[in-house]
């Protein structure tokens, strides 16, 4: 995209990206934050459901460019159950981190409530159980991909119900600053967005200038691209001290990857698409979903959980990448 500029005008554009990208990520935070306070909703409702539907956008991206094309009618179910998988073990890795070298080992999980962490946790177990169910089955299609788009519509729909009678204790004052608090958060979110896509174009360039093969940038650079917004939000939150913004939007994107996006590609394909090659993918996904469950239900969230999550990441590298 920026070949006349080259190797020093994209390495400007990929500095200037990462600045921009950590400011609109801080934007999508504090409105976010700030959007929770006037409407009584909570902060991980939030992320469940405006953050993580936004920051999917990548994935949704991709598989509606296979829906057009007809071309890598797998890539949709690969890079949906990769994303959950990455989403989980090296963005909540990572978070988990930063949050013990800025608080050191306090558990900052315990400033959510009990129900928060009910509601994530069937985010989770859906999530966890659909890529099971779709591996026993042993193959997709249109009608599996009618159940998952009804679940998405019907858990958003009692979601918001429940958290639009606490919206309404909303003083009239209170209620002007909604739509300026979610048009900010959308404005950040989009900056967010490309500031993703740009950093993805001038780092493959960087590296096809520097003679780094084409299979190991889609594997790493391009990989990594579809995260940057989930990632870079979610660091923003824990430096800001907003865990359940944080995992709000990781649960729901997951959830949103499984439900809406894996739903509405299975009902558009052509022909139903076997899951056998995707064994060791579906199996990541539930192990790392299991672990979160058992971290969440404990409320764990230490150092020690994001090593034992980055660990995961790496093994799943491991093994995807000695199969081919």
């Amino acid at each position: 995209m920026f070949e006349e500029l080259g190797l020093l005008g994209n390495a400007i554009v990929l500095l200037l990206s990462f600045l921009v990208l950590s400011k609109a990520s801080d934007v999508v935070v504090e409105y976010a934050e700030k959007l929770a306070f006037v409407t009584g909703i909570s902060a991980t409702t939030i992320g469940f459901l405006l953050i993580s539907f936004s920051t999917s956008l990548p994935e949704f991206s991709i598989a509606l460019s296979v829906l057009i094309t007809g071309e890598g009618i797998g890539l949709p179910f690969g890079n949906v159950l990769g994303a959950n998988i990455t989403n989980i073990t090296l963005i909540l890795g990572i978070c988990y981190l930063v949050l013990f070298l800025k608080k050191g080992n306090s558990n900052s999980i315990n400033q959510i409530q009990k129900e928060e962490i009910n509601s994530l946790n069937f985010g989770l177990f859906i999530a966890s159980t659909i890529p099971l169910a779709l591996l026993y089955l042993g193959e997709a299609s249109k009608f599996i991909g009618i159940i998952l788009v009804f679940v998405f519509i019907l858990s958003s729909f009692q979601i918001s119900v429940s958290e639009k009678e606490k919206s309404e204790k909303a003083s009239k004052e209170e209620r002007k600053k909604i739509k300026k608090y979610a048009l900010l958060i959308f404005i950040g979110i989009i900056g967010v967005l490309m500031c993703g896509a740009l950093i993805v174009d001038s780092a493959t360039y960087i590296a096809l200038e520097l003679g780094v093969p084409e299979v190991i940038i889609g594997a790493t650079i391009v990989a990594f691209g579809t995260t940057v917004p989930e990632l870079s939000v979610n660091i923003s939150a824990v430096r800001k001290g907003k865990i359940g913004i944080m995992l709000g939007n990781v649960i729901g994107s997951c959830f949103i990857n499984i439900t809406c996006i894996l739903g509405l590609a299975l009902i558009a394909l052509p022909f139903a698409v076997s899951l056998s090659a995707f064994t060791n993918l579906v199996l990541f996904s539930i192990i790392a979903k299991l672990f979160l469950w058992y971290f969440l239900s404990g409320l764990k969230m230490t150092w020690k959980e994001g090593i034992i999550f980055l660990f995961l990441y790496g093994l799943f590298l491991a093994t995807s990448f000695s199969s081919y």
